[in-house]
């Protein structure tokens, strides 16, 4: 049986630890792909994860390479390429420089792997799927953006941690856009099927939800650059949900045009992934106070793609 193939574009933190995760769970062949200069960083890196397979149990081909043309053949292709966030910044203050990143990457995937599922990492998020999406000209479907299996592990980590539980029992959902705007959303949180507010008093929810916003801005505070481990774990939980055809409810930034009114944007949902990318965008009901929250968020998700469009006008 033919393995999976999966193509990580940018060797960085953010991909050398996707193909780590991938690696893990032997998901398939796994391709770290760079720019030229950094080349010896994609193959070293690539060498050194394959001489971990005897160990750690797992058989696939990994590669280093700065050539489009061995990502043929992809089943999924996750875009990590772009600068990382440095303290002081704002996902928006990436914006100029990633879009010229993944637009770039977008061409060669479009090229070379035609028939691939692209899972965007790089920020803004939402506006770098907006890019990946024009450029490549796939199918809505087949571009998502990674951004709610992070957001959501964040918020599950700091309820458990609250509480005093395994993360394992914590349900939760986080929608809108990938930023200090994303919307929490506590009533759709459970511990085991226990509601939360039956656990935690509305003020540590609170704590929980505000933390969980801006749990990317106090990592790189801590570290002066951008995660990595939560970040490409959840990049590596979708790509295992498109290989597997598991069709599971994940939230992630897909597609939307009447669902939610968003009017044909990418945004943060819940949405069912599978082999085709995005299968259903799932439409939960939403009481005022969250839909208020959902429409700002969205509306700041259109000032991104506006930015994009205004300074790129090809990709209108």
């Amino acid at each position: 049986m033919q393995r999976a193939k999966i193509s990580i574009i940018g060797a960085g933190n953010v991909g050398a630890t996707c193909a780590h995760w991938a690696a893990a769970k032997e998901l398939g062949d796994i391709v770290l792909v760079d720019i030229p200069d950094k080349e010896g960083v994609a193959k070293g890196k690539a060498l050194d994860l394959a001489c971990s397979g005897p160990i750690e149990r797992f058989d696939a081909d990994i590669i280093g390479t700065s050539d489009y043309a061995d990502t043929a053949g992809s089943d999924v292709v996750i875009i990590t390429a772009g600068l990382p966030r440095k303290p002081g910044m704002s996902r928006d203050d990436l914006i100029a420089t990633n879009v010229k990143i993944v637009k770039s990457v977008s061409e060669q995937i479009a090229k070379h792997a035609p028939d691939a599922v692209v899972i965007v990492v790089a920020n803004p998020l939402d506006a770098m799927v907006y890019t990946a999406w024009k450029t490549t000209g796939f199918p809505a479907n087949r571009i998502v953006g990674q951004a709610g299996c992070l957001d959501v592990a964040r918020f599950r980590h700091f309820i458990a941690d609250a509480i005093g539980v395994s993360v394992e029992d914590v349900q939760a959902l986080l929608m809108g856009g990938h930023g200090d705007d994303m919307v929490p959303l506590p009533r759709y949180t459970s511990v085991h099927g226990i509601p939360v507010h039956q656990l935690l008093d509305d003020a540590t929810i609170n704590s929980c939800v505000e933390r969980a916003k801006v749990g990317g801005g106090e990592i790189v505070k801590l570290m002066g650059t951008s995660a990595y481990y939560a970040p490409a774990s959840g990049s590596v939980q979708m790509a295992e949900a498109i290989i597997k055809d598991k069709k599971r409810i994940l939230p992630c930034a897909a597609y939307c045009d009447a669902e939610y009114g968003v009017g044909g944007y990418f945004v943060g949902v819940p949405c069912v992934l599978g082999a085709g990318g995005v299968e259903q965008v799932i439409e939960i009901d939403l009481d005022g106070g969250e839909q208020a929250l959902m429409d700002e968020s969205v509306s700041h998700v259109k000032d991104l793609v506006s930015v994009v469009q205004e300074t790129f006008p090809e990709l209108v």
